[in-house]
C-alpha cells in the first residue's frame, strides 16, 4: 500500500504543480479571468494563508512555518500509509500528501499558493482553489467515509 499511496502522491503533486504553470501563463496572455461556465471560471488568486485564505499573515516567515507544518503533517500522513490496509485508505492518503506538498513547493518557490478556480452561484463565489486543494479534500473525504463506514466491518 505504501508504493501504492506514494505514486498517488507524487502523480497528484505533479499534474498540481503542471496545472499551476499552465493555467499561469494562460491567464497572463487573457489578461484576467476566464468564464468557461455560468458558474464556473478561471482567476488568478495568490493565497498566503492555508485553505481557503484562512490564517493569513503579513509576516516573512509564515509561508516558512504553513510549510514546515505541513511537511510535519505530511511525515505523520506516509507513516499512516505504510501501515495502510487497503487502497481506499492508501488513495485518500496519497491525495492529502500530494496536495500538501504542491502546496508547499508554492511556498517554497513564491511565499504564497497559487488559485485558479474559482466556483460560484449568482453573486456568491466559494474561495478560489486549486488541484492541490481539491486533492487534499477528497483525500480527507475518502479517510472520513472509510472510518465511517468501512472501519464497523473490519471490528467484527
Amino acid at each position: 500500500m505504501l508504493r501504492y499511496g506514494l505514486v498517488i502522491a507524487a502523480v497528484c503533486t505533479a499534474l498540481d504543480q503542471a496545472s499551476k504553470w499552465w493555467l499561469m501563463g494562460v491567464l497572463e496572455r487573457a489578461g484576467g479571468p476566464i468564464e468557461l461556465l455560468p458558474f464556473f471560471n478561471l482567476v488568478m488568486v495568490w493565497n498566503p494563508g492555508v485553505s481557503f485564505g484562512m490564517f493569513q499573515s503579513g509576516n516573512a516567515w509564515a509561508p516558512w512555518i504553513l510549510s514546515a507544518l505541513a511537511l510535519v503533517i505530511v511525515f505523520v500522513l506516509v507513516r499512516w500509509l505504510g501501515k495502510a490496509e487497503t487502497r481506499f485508505i492508501a488513495a485518500g492518503l496519497g491525495l492529502v500528501i500530494g496536495g500538501a506538498l504542491g502546496n508547499v513547493i508554492d511556498r517554497m518557490v513564491w511565499g504564497k499558493v497559487a488559485d485558479f478556480f474559482d466556483v460560484y452561484i449568482d453573486t456568491w463565489h466559494w474561495p478560489a482553489f486549486n488541484i492541490a486543494d481539491a486533492a487534499i479534500v477528497i483525500g480527507a473525504a475518502i479517510l472520513l467515509l472509510d472510518g465511517l463506514f468501512a472501519s464497523r466491518g473490519r471490528d467484527t
